[in-house]
């Protein structure tokens, strides 16, 4: 598109991390530092009766042991994104109550990390348990409720179509299908666990995180530990995954009550199991579609029902739900009611995770619409065409500009759906161990919070005296290359290189405020302040030339650093940025603030080829498709990565991740060895494309990709092995052992 922006950039940090040179949390030292240890319930439901730590008291380096009586009681909900934000508190820093195995009741210290497992392998308690309540069916109704005071049914959130009218139609409708679908809860496994230090001296907290919102902990470590907020700074060192994980306070406050106990620097780092347990999940669900149907593939109106298991705390449990209940209705234009209810259990917490719901409202549709089109003789992509959002039908300026139709279309053709229907008819008709089948399946996911609260960010670039650039920003790089994308903007306005511009880490204390990096946020709103912030400067670049050479500001333009009259050179940024020190006596710095009224969705279309082995059940994916509008493409590599990764991550929610727990409820897949990701040899040959015909609101016309990405991996692959067996299914995940079961049936 331009001179940076659609071109194909590396992450500016990904030799750093490469090559060991990134500082992560895990590897810092303070000095005087100390380590600690959680403890962790071992029951799903309980009180602690009485924790005994006389014994690690007598190891030699054991500093001390804290329990609930050592923190504060006060309740806060760690999915809090900003000051007074109106969400149900029900968590505490450390529990006397427990209400999930993994559920904190206190932290060893000790002067290192081996003297603090040792501890707390002494450390025994005696609890009142109670029994476990680990369905969110079951939960929904339940006369015992996990927390005093708050229903497990936490809220519930009805939105499109009357509900009468939707009942009418379905009634009229010639046929009626239901289906009711179970997905498990996962985990957002990044390969870095959770790292924290607090540090609390000179009556100021400090701590390092592993955080996808440093402002939010700042508010929270404020609010808990009454401290003002310029007494309270939160830094995020380089960041090793976190796909929404990462976005609530897990252990951060945790070493912050530790550090300003012992007044010294405490460092937190979770283990494999204890970040699987102990730290945030995706929702499980319970969903229940309802459609009446013409007998020529109509549907006149569905009934979307859905019951999320949102942990043992309410968290992002509203949320979620809220997020969820926006994306069906962006892509279907038929009458369609939503209703979703999330409920506590006695399971670990769920939180944020790429898709924030989209994923398993998507799962829900684009397998209940597969099946309806099965049992019909419909071609699934016919069927599901005839009732997407079409942009020709919508206001584009309050709608925005959905491309999904398009991308259905692209995709069919790179996929070549109708020939390979034919191929893998003949196939199965020749072949006797082996079947294939296609599969085809949808997504939407938006970009930006608004106008569900407020969703801005402030920003700050300054040109230094050299003609390089310092940019702060608050927007936390997962990996996800959204500070290489905002720099490239800037570079395209300013005519830099992409590394003629330096950012720092966040830093609460000296980066201008960001609202967190959650929902898409970081090209749409980030990326859009970014170019707002490169044109303030390119206007006071031309503005100090103006005074500088005495010439007509319309007349000049930027190229390649320089500032240039007509084809005439005048100056070079270092020059510029000298006459301003020397003659102005100013630095040239913008500081700017954006605000983003107004979300826009993304859309994706995916296909998928797989081959079932009859004896094993085992299912291999032999091809995929997979076309998204996002929007105008920023960094063309970035891009391609985020969506070969998000097909990655779906692929193993379809086919192997799943977090299931015995009656006692323990986890059963508390580790990499047990918990199957899908692996890098196991992945098919991908093929990627982009619409991008813009869309408003967003830098360039961009939106988002990596949230989206995920959304329609899951039901494709399901849809694809019902295809391959000919039954309809909604196991997900769709396991080996479930597909021979289905075969042999």
């Amino acid at each position: 598109m331009g001179r940076i922006i659609g071109s194909k950039t590396p992450i500016d940090d990904a030799l750093a991390k490469a090559t060991g040179e990134a500082i992560y949390t895990g590897d810092m030292k303070l000095a005087n530092m100390c380590y600690g240890k959680l403890i962790l319930s071992t029951i799903a439901f309980g009180k602690v009766k009485s924790i005994d730590y006389s014994e690690a008291l007598k190891i030699d380096g054991v500093i001390d042991v804290l329990t609930y009586k050592d923190f504060p009681s006060d309740k806060y909900n760690s999915a809090l994104r900003f000051k007074d934000h109106g969400i149900i508190k029900s968590e505490t820093v450390v529990s006397e109550t427990v209400r999930f195995v993994g559920d904190r009741i206190g932290v060893v210290l000790a002067e290192t990390l081996e003297i603090a497992e040792k501890a707390l392998k002494t450390i025994s308690v005696e609890y009142e348990e109670y029994t476990p309540i680990l369905d969110e069916e079951e939960a929904a109704v339940s006369a015992t409720n996990i927390h005093e005071g708050i229903s497990n049914k936490v809220a519930t959130i009805a939105t499109g179509a009357d509900a009468d009218k939707v009942a009418e139609l379905i009634k009229s409708a010639d046929l009626i299908f239901e289906d009711k679908i179970k997905i498990p809860m996962v985990n957002q496994l990044s390969i870095e666990t959770f790292s924290v230090i607090g540090d609390y001296r000179a009556k100021k907290l400090t701590i390092y995180a592993t955080t996808q919102n440093t402002f939010a902990i700042r508010v929270l470590a404020s609010d808990v530990y009454k401290m003002p907020l310029n007494k309270v700074v939160v830094i995020q060192p380089t960041l090793g995954g976190a796909f929404g994980g990462k976005l609530e306070a897990v252990t951060e406050l945790v070493a912050a009550g530790a550090s300003i106990k012992v007044k010294r620097p405490v460092k937190i780092v979770l283990s494999r199991k204890e970040s699987m347990i102990a730290s945030r999940t995706r929702n499980g669900a319970t969903i229940e579609v309802k459609s009446g149907v013409n007998k020529d593939g109509t549907i006149l109106a569905t009934d979307f029902r859905i019951l999320t298991n949102t942990g043992a705390y309410v968290g992002s449990a509203v949320n979620v739900i809220g997020a969820m209940s926006h994306k069906l209705l962006k892509a279907y234009k038929y009458p369609l009611r939503y209703t979703g209810s999330p409920v506590m259990t006695n399971t670990p917490i769920a939180g944020a995770m790429r898709g924030y719901g989209s994923p398993q409202a998507f799962i829900g549709m684009n397998l209940h619409i597969n099946r309806i089109a099965n049992e019909l003789g419909m071609d699934p992509i016919e069927m599901t065409m005839k009732h997407l959002v079409d942009k020709n039908e919508v206001d584009l300026l309050t709608f925005g500009n959905p491309e999904l139709k398009a991308c259905v279309v692209r995709g069919q053709e790179m996929f070549a759906w109708d020939s390979k229907k034919k191929e893998i008819e003949e196939f199965n008709n020749k072949n006797k161990d082996f079947t294939r089948g296609i599969g085809f399946g949808i997504g939407a996911h938006g970009a930006g919070v608004y106008p569900a609260h407020q969703d801005c960010i402030n920003l700050l670039l300054r040109l230094n005296e050299d003609g390089s650039f310092n940019y702060w920003s608050a927007s936390h790089d997962m990996g996800n290359g959204s500070l290489t994308a905002q720099k490239m903007i800037i570079s395209e306005i300013i005519t830099t290189e992409v590394a003629d511009i330096e950012s720092t880490e966040v830093n609460t204390e000296t980066c201008p405020w960001n609202l967190g990096d959650y929902a898409s946020r970081g090209v749409f709103v980030e990326g859009e302040g970014a170019l707002k912030l490169a044109l303030a400067m390119k206007e006071a670049i031309l503005d100090v030339a103006v005074l500088k050479h005495k010439v007509n500001k319309e007349a000049l333009t930027l190229k390649d650093k320089h500032v240039y009259l007509g084809n005439k050179l005048l100056c070079n940024f270092s020059e510029i940025a000298m006459y301003a020190q020397k003659e102005l006596q100013k630095e040239i710095s913008v500081l700017i603030d954006h605000h983003s009224i107004a979300g826009r969705t993304s859309y994706g279309a995916h296909f998928a080829e797989v081959e079932i082995d009859k004896s094993s059940g085992s299912v291999k994916v032999l091809d995929y498709v997979a076309v998204h509008d996002s929007g105008t493409v920023i960094n063309r590599m970035g891009i391609e990565g985020q969506l070969e990764g998000g097909i990655q991550m779906g692929l193993g929610y379809a086919l192997s991740e799943k977090m299931t727990f015995d009656e006692k409820g323990y986890l059963l897949e508390n580790n990499l060895k047990k918990y199957h990701l899908f692996n890098s040899t196991e992945m098919p040959k991908i093929r990627t494309d982009f619409i991008e015909t813009g869309d408003n609101g967003g830098p360039f016309g961009a939106k988002s990709i990596s949230e989206c990405a995920v959304v329609p991996v899951a039901p494709t692959i399901i849809n694809a092995v019902a295809n391959a067996i000919g039954k309809h299914t909604t196991s997900i995940p769709i396991s080996k052992e479930e597909v021979l079961n289905i075969i042999n049936k």
